[in-house]
């Protein structure tokens, strides 16, 4: 379908609306529109203090072929058909040596990082951690007393931002009902049913009771933990997420574009996937951790954070979690919201369905920025091919 909300009206099987904007082919519009199917909260940049990522005449990735993992190879245009690639950014030594956008995306248009927000979450969490604001090895409950009782007490906040928790909850994308339809409604990001009470994020997350486990054992992917950190890291700072993300990130970072977040209906934000940037600015970020933290004469990031996240995670608690499975023969490990790839030049990444990547190898000063608009939540085979595109791009930018 190519004629969504094209029309005025848009003809009823083009609509796209809060029921379908994640489902296919609806996503390919509605990652690009979130704001205006779910309420926001801007992310403002500094339209002043841009930090300009320069693009440059290059044939460095001509040729490039990428395997499929059966006997054949293919290049940049068919991968990015392949994971319905809406944008995709390659920054190298801080010059731009590649830019592609797909489906209606421009420069400058803001589109939906799903879990890569997560990541931008551990960068701020670092900010305050090194101000004394939050402290990571404090209970959450410190933080956010109404959660004693809960599924959460006993936890600490660096087992929240390692996804190292006991929470038992089905983060199950595809489910039509139970907890995470449930959750996604507390976030603004289902409709109700007729008659159904409104409720709202904070309050589910207190509601959350069962373990599966203790904390601090195994990797143990669930969202929730996430939401919970946004909840304690405004506790800590005092301030809205979306005006403290703007304060030590966006706007340091001289990002191009306000960004934003969605919010539930009370205002509180969606931290473990509702940010949503451009593609240039996500190269930005990864920019930054390239650089050590800082932009020119200011570190804005905590280099011993960074390197902490690059370093410092337990391989036996991702090799004990599920999601090993993507990532086959790959030395893995998951620290403060970031995946990293282990070996003498590490690759950092975040990653959220649907196709959201943000990969850094700051050893061959590599970014690579890519926002999709894939079918299936999770696809292993698009995971896959897009670890085999990385491996070729960095292959072609070895380290001098």
């Amino acid at each position: 379908m190519t004629d969504l909300m094209e029309t005025f009206p848009p003809r009823p099987e083009a609509q796209v609306t809060l029921a379908n904007w994640r489902q296919s082919p609806f996503n390919r519009w509605g990652f690009q529109h979130v704001r205006e199917i779910v309420p926001s909260a801007d992310i403002a940049c500094d339209p002043d203090d841009l930090w300009r990522l320069p693009p440059i005449a290059s044939d460095s990735l001509d040729g490039l072929a990428i395997d499929t993992g059966q006997e054949a190879t293919i290049g940049l245009e068919a991968f990015s058909a392949a994971t319905a690639t809406d944008a995709l950014v390659i920054v190298h030594q801080g010059r731009t040596v590649f830019e592609h956008y797909a489906n209606g995306m421009t420069r400058g248009t803001p589109h939906i990082l799903m879990s890569v927000s997560k990541s931008i979450l551990g960068l701020v969490a670092g900010v305050l951690a090194q101000q004394g604001r939050l402290e990571p090895d404090r209970a959450a409950a410190h933080y956010v007393p109404e959660l004693k009782g809960g599924a959460f007490e006993g936890a600490t906040v660096r087992q929240l931002l390692d996804m190292r928790s006991g929470l038992a909850f089905d983060e199950d994308y595809l489910a039509t009902g139970g907890p995470i339809v449930a959750y996604r409604k507390s976030t603004n990001w289902n409709p109700l049913a007729p008659g159904e009470t409104a409720t709202d994020l904070r309050s589910f997350l207190t509601t959350l009771t069962d373990r599966q486990g203790p904390h601090g054992g195994a990797f143990n992917y669930v969202s929730p933990c996430t939401d919970l950190l946004g909840w304690i890291i405004e506790r800590a700072a005092g301030r809205r997420f979306a005006d403290l993300v703007s304060d030590v990130l966006w706007r340091p970072l001289g990002a191009a574009t306000n960004g934003y977040i969605t919010v539930d209906r009370l205002g509180a934000p969606r931290c473990a996937g509702g940010i949503c940037v451009t593609a240039m600015d996500l190269a930005r970020v990864g920019q930054l951790l390239v650089e050590g933290g800082r932009r020119g004469g200011k570190q804005i990031l905590p280099a011993e954070w960074l390197t902490d996240i690059a370093t410092a995670g337990d391989p036996a608690a991702w090799d004990a979690g599920p999601f090993g499975a993507y990532y086959p023969g790959r030395p893995m490990h998951y620290r403060t919201k970031w995946y990293i790839e282990r070996g003498p030049s590490p690759l950092v990444f975040g990653m959220g369905i649907h196709g959201q990547n943000l990969f850094v190898d700051r050893g061959r000063q590599l970014v690579i920025a890519k926002l999709s608009s894939q079918v299936l939540p999770i696809d292993p085979d698009a995971i896959a091919l897009t670890s085999r595109f990385v491996d070729a791009v960095r292959a072609r930018f070895t380290i001098a």
